[in-house]
């Protein structure tokens, strides 16, 4: 690895000589791999080298062949960095009543679905993403994960002006430069500049700039990247806290963790992971309460829509029979889809359909064909699925590669008929509709693999 020589004459007046060739040392091995456990969707598997700062965080003595797991489809667990799992000792230490939360930059979805696993029971999370199509894949991993209390939004993050000041919690895992992630990804080398730094530091100004008036008085913004430098840094953490009034939290951080702590020579709590020190990539995180005066205005819908008094569309009966507890929420037909959402969050998701650009929410029950209702993707994944409303086919591995491949399945002779929840070790990876000869495969097509082989040798969780 060939590093470019403003960023090393930048870290080694930073580190010093002596700990910068350390850390380039450590640039040329090879990065760890680790993955994060979801507790809600629970399989027997091998416990290896568990992450310090996270609960649910293990290390894997070699990488596997992800894409052919049909249980990392099935969203039991998360190909994840293990240095920003941390993120995990500040959700823990200062939410602990049920909160709204933003993940404004949140694609592809490894923050968001880890805070959506720590939040309070009664909780929702909005997970945000500026570029469309890393909105879309954003979807999919928190629909894959199950937990039925979010939104995900494709908006810039001026546009969470019209909120008010609505959340409890903000996490920006802002735009970066990319220093710590030069062992994981050589593009990220290219693409590094001094003047690309400049560029990055000024962009992530404007962002907390923008998205500051959204959060609440006494409410908790996590800023974290994956670079090194001062700039994008500890100067942007002293920037939040003189510009927008800031107060800066920290957390316990044990000194077997080896997590370094302020560069800068100012006492404000900062969490740096180095690669020749903490087993993980290049990572960066600080934790700030907002002080101050501000002006509320949380949940005033400001819609230029009229409110016409239109008759709902009909909802089939068996909508709410396929939710473990459907007492807990309101079914609403948007089009030909049927979404159901948590009663307590109703106002609040309807806020969000007024003032920005949902591309997902709650759970999306089914979709209505005719006189059918096809039950949807997003029920197999949630954990709100009841399973007893439905038939039940255990596949072999080939079968559920196929399946996830979206090919042409055919099920035993046995095999019930009609809406059949396939399972894989006893996880649901989706729907089919059986019609005896075949069975119609009903996974969505986006989500798809896309490789038609095999590798040599597998390796699975």
């Amino acid at each position: 690895m060939k590093l470019p020589i403003p960023f090393i004459n930048q870290n080694q007046a930073l580190l010093g000589e002596e700990e910068y060739a350390r850390l380039e040392c450590a640039l040329q091995e090879e990065s760890p791999v680790s993955i994060r456990m979801n507790e809600t969707k629970s399989f027997s598997h091998e416990e290896t080298i568990k992450v310090p700062w996270c609960s649910t965080g293990f290390y894997l003595n070699k990488r596997l062949t992800f894409t052919f797991d049909p249980l990392f489809h099935a969203g039991c667990y998360y190909v994840q960095e293990a240095s920003s799992m941390f993120v995990e000792q500040v959700v823990s230490k200062y939410i602990t009543e049920p909160t709204v939360a933003l993940d404004l930059c949140a694609a592809p979805g490894g923050k968001s679905t880890h805070v959506r696993s720590l939040l309070p029971d009664g909780s929702f999370l909005v997970a945000n993403e500026v570029i469309r199509n890393r909105s879309q894949i954003l979807a999919e991993n928190l629909i894959k994960w199950g937990q039925p209390d979010v939104a995900v939004t494709n908006n810039d993050p001026a546009d969470f002006s019209s909120l008010g000041s609505l959340f409890d919690l903000i996490l920006t895992d802002v735009p970066c430069s990319g220093e710590g992630m030069f062992r994981k990804d050589p593009g990220a080398i290219e693409e590094w500049s001094p003047e690309n730094v400049t560029i990055c530091y000024q962009r992530q100004r404007r962002i907390i700039a923008d998205i500051w008036p959204s959060l609440k008085l006494g409410g908790i913004l996590i800023y974290s990247t994956c670079t090194y430098n001062l700039k994008e840094d500890e100067e942007n953490i002293e920037w939040i806290k003189n510009e927008l009034g800031a107060e800066s939290l920290s957390v316990d951080v044990p000194q077997e963790w080896g997590i370094t702590g302020n560069l800068a020579g100012t006492d404000t709590p900062v969490y740096r992971f180095l690669p020749h020190k903490t087993k993980g990539e290049g990572f960066f995180l600080a934790a700030l309460r907002k002080m101050g005066e501000e002006d509320i205005e949380n949940l005033r819908i400001k819609s230029s829509k009229k409110n016409k008094k239109e008759k709902p569309l009909e909802i089939p009966l068996q909508a709410k029979q396929w939710l473990q507890h459907p007492e807990d929420f309101d079914l609403e037909r948007r089009g030909d889809f049927i979404i159901a959402c948590k009663k307590t969050h109703k106002e609040l998701v309807n806020t969000l359909y007024q003032q920005l650009k949902v591309v997902h929410s709650g759970i999306i029950i089914g979709e209505v064909k005719g006189k059918d209702l096809l039950p949807h993707q997003s029920l197999a994944m949630s954990n709100e699925l009841n399973t007893s409303q439905f038939s039940t086919y255990e596949l072999s591995y080939e079968q559920a590669i196929s399946y996830l491949r979206k090919e042409a399945i055919t099920l035993d002779i046995s095999a019930p008929r009609g809406y059949v929840l396939l399972e894989y070790k006893n996880i649901p990876l989706g729907f089919v509709k059986n019609i005896g000869n075949r069975a119609n495969n009903l996974y969505p097509q986006e989500w798809r693999i896309r490789s038609g082989y095999l590798p040599e040798e597998v390796r699975c969780l």
